[in-house]
C-alpha cells in the first residue's frame, strides 16, 4: 500500500482505515491532504477487497480544516489583474471540491469517526461521508464566516440534506461552535460516545457487519440513495428497476436465501 504524507492507511477485515495523520498540526488540511485523499479513494473504489472506509483523525482531534499556510501560498499566486485573480482562484477552488466529490462519489460506504475539533473545511469533508459519528468531546463549527468567506468546497451545498436547510442557515450564517449532544440532535451524526476509544470500537463494529453484507448490495443501495438526492421518485424506481434486472442474476443473492434457510452466515466474495 502507498505510503501517504497527510494519510495513514490500514486494510483489515475487508474495511479500509483512512486516517488523517497530522496530529501535530491539529490535522489541518494541507497541499498533501488535498491530492491524497483523491488517490486514497480511487484506490478504495478500484479495490474490491474495500467493502467499507472509516475516516478518522488521529490525535485529539479530527480536523482544524483546511491549512491557513496553503491559503497563503494560493495569496501569493495573486497578482493585479482581476479577471487573472478570478481563473486562478475558481481553479484552485474546483480542485478542492474534486477531493471531496471523491469522498462522495466513493462506491463503498464512508464512516466518519469525529473527536475534538471538526472546523470549516472538515465539516466539508464529513458532508461527503455516508454517516458520522461523534466523541463527547467534539465540536463543530461552520468556521469559514468569520474569516470572511462563504464555505466553498461542499458544505453549503450538501449539509442542507442532511440537518435541513433553516439548521444549516443558522450554523453557516453565525460560525458558532456546537457540541456532539447538538450534532446528534440536529441529524449531523448518528451516534454519540463517550470518548474516542469507544467512538473508534463502535464504528468499527458498525463497518464490520456493513462489511459482512453482500458488497453487490451494498453499493446498490448506495447508488439509490445518492440517485434521489437529485431525481423524482418516479425517476428512482425506473432507475433501480434497471439496476436490479442485471444485480439480481448476482450469486450473491442465493448465498443470502441460502444462508437465512440455514441459519448460518453467508460469506460473499469480493
Amino acid at each position: 500500500m502507498s505510503q501517504y504524507k497527510a494519510f495513514n492507511v490500514e486494510l483489515a477485515d475487508n474495511i479500509a482505515h483512512v486516517q488523517i495523520n497530522r496530529p501535530d498540526k491539529i490535522n489541518a488540511m494541507n497541499a498533501a491532504f488535498w491530492t491524497e485523499i483523491i488517490d486514497i479513494f480511487q484506490w478504495v473504489d478500484d479495490t474490491d477487497e474495500v467493502r467499507v472506509v472509516v475516516l478518522s483523525g488521529a490525535g485529539k482531534h479530527f480536523s482544524s480544516g483546511i491549512d491557513l499556510m496553503m491559503l497563503a501560498g494560493v495569496a501569493n499566486e495573486l497578482g493585479k489583474d482581476v479577471g487573472r485573480n478570478a481563473r486562478v482562484l475558481r481553479r484552485k477552488i474546483l480542485q478542492l471540491q474534486a477531493s471531496f466529490n471523491a469522498v462522495d462519489n466513493c462506491r463503498k460506504p464512508v464512516l466518519a469517526a469525529v473527536q475534538g475539533y471538526c472546523l470549516g473545511g472538515a465539516i466539508d469533508l464529513i458532508s461527503a461521508c455516508d454517516m458520522r459519528y461523534a466523541a463527547q468531546d467534539a465540536q463543530f463549527s461552520i468556521k469559514e464566516i468569520d474569516i470572511g468567506m462563504a464555505a466553498d468546497v461542499g458544505t453549503l451545498q450538501r449539509l442542507p440534506r442532511i440537518i435541513g436547510d433553516g439548521m444549516l442557515r443558522e450554523l453557516a450564517y453565525t460560525g458558532r461552535t456546537f457540541g456532539a449532544d447538538e450534532a446528534r440532535d440536529i441529524g449531523l451524526v448518528n451516534r454519540v460516545y463517550s470518548d474516542t476509544a469507544s467512538l473508534l470500537d463502535g464504528v468499527m463494529g458498525l463497518a464490520r457487519e456493513i462489511a459482512a453484507k453482500s458488497p453487490i448490495a451494498i453499493t446498490g443501495t448506495k447508488e439509490m440513495i445518492s440517485y434521489m438526492r437529485d431525481h423524482r421518485i418516479d425517476d428512482g424506481l425506473e432507475y433501480v428497476a434497471t439496476w436490479n434486472a442485471a444485480m439480481l442474476q448476482s450469486n450473491d443473492l442465493r448465498v443470502a436465501m441460502a444462508a437465512h434457510m440455514s441459519k448460518q452466515k453467508p460469506e460473499f466474495l469480493d
